[in-house]
């Protein structure tokens, strides 16, 4: 069996908390080396995760002889630079989501990918989760009947790193870092999940406002799109409403029910036909990123195929740019 020894560039919150533990866990791959720009983030990361070596410049930790894949966990401006730069140097690359900060960029990592031979995978790490994989297995099993339309909604209030400090913003909230605001940063796991489910989205459209004047981003975002199915959806996300209006819903509406779940907070899926509702509960692994970590790593051992590569992870930036008017 091939041996995994990753090179993390970036060890913050998602990596301490959703993923990095997996990549410890799965059989055949171990953590070599982290890299972060502030020294005592990578030192305290390395220390506590007992990772021999860190650094501070990505470029060393690619060149590590002892690294042979790398896990991109930084905000989404630099996943195309970093990307590339493994990909040049012969190693493969798991990047977190979304895979760039524009589609232009995802075309530029899917470029050098079929260049270099060398594969690049996405961390939409839901469409691995029995929760999201049981959705699926009911629509797909007949449920609801044949799918008519999708209809998403997502609300919540600012958060008080939104205005506490406006010349000190999170990445998040600036563009010219990830992409957008919060609308990029959260609906690629929701247009993801989608399109896992209905096929790509062929068209889309969106309309954009920034209502609440707590940032430059947009924060009140409508879209309409159509999957290569033919079957219409509809989505309406809030990042500035009042905290009565919080939603997290996809509901999915069949000809003969429907059926509701939940993207962010895994409450119980809900399907209703004729004959009454049902409600079921579905546990997921306590480090999120597992299922997804343990098939990239099957794949490059060739044990398994992962099917979340920059090719399939790339119409997510897509429909994200063509609703927010960028493409």
């Amino acid at each position: 069996m091939k041996i995994l020894k990753w090179g993390f560039i970036g060890c913050g919150d998602v990596v301490e908390h959703k993923s990095g533990p997996a990549f410890q866990m799965v059989e055949g791959s171990t953590v070599a080396a982290v890299m972060s720009r502030t020294e005592a983030k990578a030192r305290s990361y390395a220390e506590r995760h007992g990772i021999s070596r860190w650094y501070t410049d990505a470029q060393k930790l690619i060149d590590d002889a002892d690294v042979n894949a790398v896990y991109v966990a930084t905000p989404p401006s630099s996943h195309a630079t970093f990307a590339i730069m493994a990909m040049r140097a012969g190693k493969p690359v798991y990047v977190e989501k979304p895979l760039a900060a524009s589609y232009d960029d995802c075309a530029r990592i899917n470029y050098v990918s079929e260049q270099t031979g060398v594969p690049c995978f996405v961390a939409y790490y839901r469409r691995y989760l029995p929760y999201f994989r049981r959705v699926k297995q009911i629509i797909e099993g007949g449920a609801v009947g044949q799918v008519v339309g999708v209809q998403l909604r997502f609300a919540m209030p600012p958060r008080s790193l939104d205005y506490a400090h406006p010349e000190n913003l999170p990445w998040r909230l600036r563009p010219e870092i990830s992409g957008g605001g919060y609308f990029y940063d959260l609906a690629p796991h929701q247009i993801d999940l989608l399109q896992w489910m209905f096929g790509v989205i062929l068209e889309a459209q969106g309309i954009c406002a920034n209502r609440g004047h707590l940032y430059t981003a947009e924060d009140s975002v409508s879209a309409v799109f159509r999957f290569e199915n033919g079957v219409p959806g509809s989505g309406s996300w809030c990042f500035v409403g009042h905290e009565s209006a919080q939603a997290d819903r996809i509901l999915v509406i069949g000809e003969r029910g429907s059926l509701s779940f939940s993207v962010f907070n895994y409450s119980p899926i809900v399907v209703h036909t004729s004959e009454g509702e049902e409600r079921i509960e579905v546990e997921n692994p306590d480090y999120v990123q597992y299922p997804i970590v343990k098939c990239v790593c099957e794949h490059l051992q060739g044990l398994d195929v992962c099917e979340c590569t920059s090719v399939e992870a790339t119409p997510t930036n897509w429909v994200l740019d063509r609703i927010l008017g960028k493409y």
